[in-house]
């Protein structure tokens, strides 16, 4: 960067107390109601009313669509600007970013159509998003093949005259088990015979089209996620190829174009996460007592709320360093930055998590406090976004290419 700046500009942080303020009018006291609601629907994709409630006052406070760059259509903030807002959000995960209408996958789906569909296509589709009135699902991975490496993916997209008919298996397509999951957006071999990187094409998939079955739903650490993680059979479902995303063969463009902007949100939430925790960490730490001094007393309490403080801190530069060089230099440029926030905004809200509810004791892993669902979420954010392991090995190979072998002794001048 040419200078360091560490504050946000008067527009964010107008935005920031306003959202602030509504999380505390409205997000915090709405939690006890969404379980409340849930629990008497017996239905675990239930759209409770609270939902809307807290919907209509976001868009009354000016809250909504705070994602999406275009000045028009969204909010008209940068990556960098959005970014301290989603952090915010994910102090309230399940709700937040939902009320805001910036809840994943539709956030990605909704920049995806933005930036590659068709007039008709953003009528249909785009726009129904914006407003809040229907809900999508990004059908991407599958359970018969390691999907961290999406070249091998099988699902076919075959071409039949004016259509195209999709045959494969998909699963944790999240939201898609919700009843206002409207669409999918289809990840599949168009060509077999091309370059691996231009094999694979996305379309659109409307979920009343005959051969669109729900298999199963999938459970996440034994925990139920309102609109599931379904497994999808896409079975012979047969579209027009006026649904065709982009150009053919441009499925993983559009998903490299879809993976940026979208892994700084879900980093941001995360660290709003560990913020939360950090929060619970120390509030119970001071209330507790044992071997007659209070549980933040003790030394290795304080060791992890100083390197707790100390890890976020680094994180959430990190990835605002991001934000920053994906509106600067673009997504193709901060390649590493991006794999390296993958694995480190996690990481460190994983290691907060964990050291709350260990503070908590045996009410940390129950349902009575958010911990071990937050926990749950974040482990899984750890696969969800690509393995550790392929982004750090990403890392090093990009390092590695600015080398040459061979050793070079520093020089010393005086």
């Amino acid at each position: 960067m040419d200078r360091v700046e560490f504050s946000y500009s008067t527009r964010v942080e107008a935005l920031r107390h306003d959202l602030l303020e509504f999380m505390d009018d409205h997000v915090y006291p709405a939690e006890d109601v969404y379980a409340e609601q849930m629990e008497a629907s017996e239905d675990p994709n239930h759209h409770p009313q609270i939902i809307e409630d807290l919907k209509e006052a976001a868009r009354a406070k000016g809250l909504w669509n705070l994602f999406l760059p275009d000045e028009e259509l969204g909010a008209g903030l940068s990556v960098q600007e959005y970014a301290p807002l989603a952090e915010i959000t994910g102090r309230s995960a399940i709700l937040a970013p939902e009320a805001l209408n910036c809840a994943a996958p539709d956030t990605g789906n909704m920049e995806v159509l933005h930036m590659f569909g068709t007039e008709s296509q953003k009528e249909r589709w785009l726009f129904p998003l914006l407003e809040g009135e229907i809900r999508s699902c990004f059908s991407m991975t599958e359970p018969d093949v390691a999907s961290s490496d999406a070249r091998n993916i099988r699902t076919r997209i075959e071409s039949d005259g004016d259509d195209f008919v999709i045959h494969g298996r998909k699963w944790f397509s999240s939201g898609a088990a919700s009843p206002r999951c409207k669409l999918g957006i289809v990840m599949g071999i168009t060509d077999p015979d091309a370059d691996p990187y231009r094999q694979q094409s996305m379309v659109i998939v409307p979920f009343d089209t005959p051969g669109v079955e729900i298999e199963r739903d999938i459970t996440v650490f034994g925990y139920h996620d309102r609109s599931g993680h379904p497994t999808i059979h896409y079975n012979g479902v047969r579209v027009p190829k006026v649904n065709l995303l982009g150009e053919q063969g441009g499925g993983f463009t559009i998903a490299q174009a879809r993976l940026g902007p979208g892994r700084i949100h879900h980093c941001m939430r995360a660290l709003g996460m560990a913020e939360r925790a950090f929060d619970m960490l120390c509030s119970r730490a001071l209330a507790r007592e044992t071997f007659g001094s209070r549980v933040a007393d003790q030394g290795v309490i304080q060791d992890w709320i100083a390197e707790a403080r100390i890890q976020i801190e680094q994180a959430r530069l990190l990835v605002l360093k991001t934000a920053w060089l994906i509106d600067t230099v673009g997504v193709k440029s901060a390649r590493v930055e991006i794999s390296a926030i993958k694995v480190i905004a996690p990481r460190v809200a994983k290691m907060v998590v964990d050291r709350a509810i260990q503070v908590f004791g045996a009410a940390g892993v129950t349902g009575d406090f958010p911990l071990a669902h937050m926990y749950a979420h974040i482990r899984t954010l750890q696969i969800a976004d690509g393995p550790d392991e392929v982004h750090m090995r990403s890392v090093a190979r990009r390092e590695l290419r600015r080398y040459e072998p061979g050793f070079v002794p520093p020089r010393y001048e005086g």
